[in-house]
């Protein structure tokens, strides 16, 4: 035994020794066909880690996967890769070298055809099991490349140009992918006959057709070679009817289980009995955004649609009947009728009767009146919504209003409608509810301590009701509340502090209880939470100072607007990477911005309005590449706006974020200065406001560079000049506004957006004119309202004017003296006169001068 296993061993060893070169000789051939295809897809932002250094492996290599044992490429993941502005042919030679390839995606890659320089065999690609062609620019003569795939098993050609009756197919003869299991034609112009030549995949268990150009009659008979498949999929198609073959039982689709036909009858001459019957071995049936021409009514069509488990509607227009009649549906387990237009009050027949309901969605419609008994047959119900409509009553089920099978729930939503009264102690007390909504109702009383306590409990949303009283007290040693991710008391009247069991919901994710009545300093439980997201206490009545555990905490966005919260900056938040709102508007802060804000790296939204910030606003604000949102205006800052805002646009870190500032606001800020004219760099900017401050200086003409503004305050300033005609370019502009400043000239011709603004834009300018002011240019002629259109020609302007000054005031003077030494000399007489004045005068001062001193002297002896 020992013999023969050494000598199997020593057989083995042998076949390695022999096929060792040839194995290093195919890794060598699959590292340059890999090179060879990176030439054509030649993104720069990808596959730069193929580059040719010795020892390099591939197998490493992103968006390339290797066998494990033989080292062979199994996938290569080449989608969204190529860049060019011309269309390219792949060589599918290239793939030669990769014979144990299983998977290859060339999405989006601008592919109009493939090229094969190469008659002779092997063919390239022949264990292929998935290929991705989606998003490029195929036609149909471009995939008879395909017939070679006989291994191939999914194949996604979504997004191309194939159109007609042909469509994949080997010139007239269809192609023959026997193994093909998941076919994805979705967003091409493929028409009905397409349908009759896929007989050469049978063994399809996946077909998706939708947003092709099917139409009217669609017979089910074309499919009838599709006896595997599973899933059909024709949704944004123009269909009347499917026409079913006679032979229900033997017939095609036998094993068809999901049906998905979204927004495919749209003019409502569809029959949705007949559709039930057509498809009568079908459990999931997707209708959503239809329109129909009936409803079944009686028990004669249960036998064609007793298999239907899940029915979505969602969208489609239906009336009240539709929910008298489903009851024929027996086995109905999920039924979702979301936004289908039913009004009215809730019958109590039909929809009642289907005892094995699991899922029942009526939300966004516009349903009323209270909720019927009826829902107590439904013993198997586990999620029910019923939000966004207008029900009414009392919401306590112990007195009968409300079936108490509701609090067998895991989810409840009976949010956006009119109920009233308190939580029901039944749904409190239940053990089974995960996700409990009763958002935006008419709730009141106090909130019952036990709605905490259910140990399955996950989301919880009390928001918008009128609860009162304060938040619960509850044993966390009996009720660990381990489970609970979300709690929103939001919009209520609840009072007192925040309870200390919240430091022990170890896992919460989100907390807000905002615009309630809660006082008190912001509890030190909340640092104990390590998973907390998502804080919003805004619109309380919290006062102190921000906690410091902040600093390295988890949080993502903290609004803590509208309280009375004082103190400094100096050690809340800095350091976090986290961090990407901070909402601290609206408080009693104070002191200066600090400079370490520049170290929140991920903040995309500050929001500081309506403190007591003083200082400068620090350049260190600039560092944040991920802002989107900068308020801090109502503030007593100082110095100039920073010019390197610009940077927020120019110069993003694409490592961590390319968003763009979006949102400035530093009104009342009392900043000073000039406007930068690099803010005219903001490329991406909706909303600039800069009202209310001191700013002098000139509007920059830049500013025709924010394309995409839509709202410029720049009123209660001192801004002069003209308002620069190049700002009509900005044709998104919707707000505008420079009242109250000194800015002189014509307001530009009311072309585009400005013909849009009326006089409310410009008041208080005095020497401002043109419409829509009730001012005639031609009626201002004053020297100071000549001022040039840009800043540089302003300033040169400016020195110009001084220049000219100076000189002619020095030329008027030594003219002036000539002309005196001139008459003086021609005229002895007036020359004389002259001197006999001169010497008077002298004369005068100096007995003036000795008189006065006389006085002096005996004034102080006096004294």
């Amino acid at each position: 035994m020992e013999a023969k296993l050494l000598w199997v061993l020593l057989t083995k060893l042998v076949f390695i020794i022999q096929g060792w070169p040839q194995t290093e000789g195919c890794l060598e051939q699959e590292r340059i066909a890999l090179f060879q295809l990176k030439s054509f897809f030649n993104h720069p932002s990808y596959l730069n880690d193929w580059v040719d250094v010795k020892g390099s492996n591939y197998c490493q290599w992103t968006r390339v996967e290797c066998n494990i044992t033989s080292k062979r490429v199994i996938e290569l993941f080449l989608d969204f890769t190529r860049q060019s502005n011309s269309h390219g042919y792949l060589n599918v030679s290239l793939f030669l070298p990769f014979e144990e390839l299983k998977s290859l995606y060339l999405s989006n890659n601008k592919i109009t055809g493939f090229v094969d320089n190469r008659d002779e065999k092997p063919q390239p690609m022949m264990n292929l099991e998935v290929l991705d062609l989606s998003g490029n620019l195929l036609k149909n003569n471009d995939v008879a490349f395909l017939k070679r795939l006989a291994s191939l098993k999914s194949l996604n050609i979504r997004g191309n140009q194939l159109e007609g009756s042909i469509g994949i197919t080997d010139g007239e003869r269809p192609l023959n992918l026997t193994n093909l299991e998941k076919l994805n034609l979705d967003n091409n112009s493929f028409k009905n006959n397409l349908l009759a030549q896929l007989n050469g995949f049978s063994n399809l268990k996946s077909l998706t057709i939708q947003e092709n150009k099917l139409k009217g009659s669609i017979n089910i008979k074309d499919l009838d070679a599709l006896s595997n498949l599973e899933e059909l999929d024709m949704s944004y198609n123009e269909v009347k009817e499917f026409v079913p073959i006679n032979n229900k039982e033997n017939g095609s689709l036998g094993k068809l289980k999901v049906a998905i036909l979204d927004n495919v009858f749209i003019n409502g001459t569809a029959s949705l009995i007949q559709l039930l019957e057509t498809f009568s071995t079908v459990k999931t049936l997707y209708l959503r955004r239809n329109y129909f021409n009936d409803i079944f009514s009686t028990q004669n069509h249960l036998h064609a649609s007793s298999k239907i488990e899940k029915l979505m509607l969602d969208g489609s227009y239906l009336n009240n009947n539709t929910l008298q009649s489903i009851g024929v549906l027996a086995s109905l387990k999920v039924l979702s009728l979301f936004d289908c237009g039913l009004n009215g009050t809730l019958p109590t027949q039909g929809w009642c009767d289907l005892r094995k309901l699991e899922g029942l969605d009526f939300s966004e419609n516009a349903l009323e009146g209270t909720l019927p008994s009826c829902l107590a047959n439904l013993s198997s119900l586990h999620y029910l919504d019923i939000s966004g409509n207008q029900f009414t009553g009392k919401g306590n089920f112990l007195e009968g209003n409300i079936p108490p099978c509701l609090g067998r729930q895991l989810k409840l939503d009976l949010s956006h409608n009119r109920l009233s009264g308190g939580i029901p102690e039944m749904l409190a007390q239940s053990d089974s509810l995960e996700v409990i909504r009763l958002s935006n109702n008419n709730l009141s009383g106090k909130i019952t301590p036990t709605i905490f306590c259910s140990s399955s409990l996950r989301l919880l949303y009390l928001d918008g009701n009128n609860f009162d009283g304060n938040i619960p007290s509850i044993d966390i040693s009996t009720f660990p509340l381990y489970s609970l991710l979300d709690m929103d008391l939001s919009n209520n009247n609840l009072s007192g502090k925040l309870p200390r069991w919240i430091r022990n919901v170890s896992n919460l994710n989100a907390l807000a209880i905002s615009n309630n009545q809660l006082e008190g300093l912001i509890p030190m439980e909340l640092c104990y939470l390590d998973s907390l997201e998502i804080l919003d206490l805004s619109e309380n009545n919290l006062y102190g100072p921000i906690p410091s555990c902040f600093i390295a905490h988890s949080i993502k966005r903290l609004h803590l607007r509208r309280n009375r919260l004082s103190g400094t900056l100096t050690n809340a938040f800095f350091n976090s990477s986290s961090l990407v709102t901070l909402d601290l508007s609206e408080n009693q802060l104070t002191g200066e911005i600090p400079n370490q804000i520049g170290t929140l790296s991920a903040l995309g939204v500050l929001l500081l309005k309506a403190n007591h910030f003083i200082g400068e606003i620090p350049i260190e604000i600039c560092k944040l590449y991920s802002l989107s949102i900068i308020d801090l205006s109502q503030n007593k800052l100082s110095g100039l706006v920073p010019s390197c805002l610009s940077r927020l646009t120019l110069e993003p870190n694409y490592e961590k974020s390319s968003s763009k500032l979006y949102f400035l606001d530093f009104a009342r800020i009392s900043g000073g200065g000039e406007i930068p004219t690099e803010i005219g760099n903001l490329s991406e900017i909706r909303s600039l406001n800069l009202s209310h401050n001191n700013l002098t200086g000139y509007i920059p003409s830049t500013f025709s560079m924010l394309k995409q503004i839509e709202s410029l305050d720049l009123s209660h300033n001192n801004l002069i000049g003209r308002i620069p005609v190049q700002l009509i370019e900005l044709y998104a502009l919707a707000v505008f506004n420079v009242s109250y400043n000194n800015l002189s000239k014509s307001i530009p011709s009311p072309k585009a957006q400005f013909g849009t603004f009326d006089e409310s834009s410009y008041v208080a300018n005095p020497f401002l004119c043109g419409p829509p002011l009730h001012k005639n240019c031609n009626d201002l002629d004053s020297p100071w309202t000549a001022t040039p259109n840009n800043s540089n020609e302003e300033e040169e302007s400016s020195l110009m004017d001084k220049y000219v000054f100076k000189v002619t005031f020095f030329v008027s003077y030594v003219l002036v003296l000539l002309v005196i030494v001139l008459i003086l000399y021609i005229n002895p007489y007036w020359r004389q006169a002259w001197f006999s004045f001169v010497e008077h005068c002298i004369k005068i001062c100096q007995y003036f001068i000795e008189d006065n001193l006389v006085r002096f002297s005996i004034f102080k002896r006096s004294g």
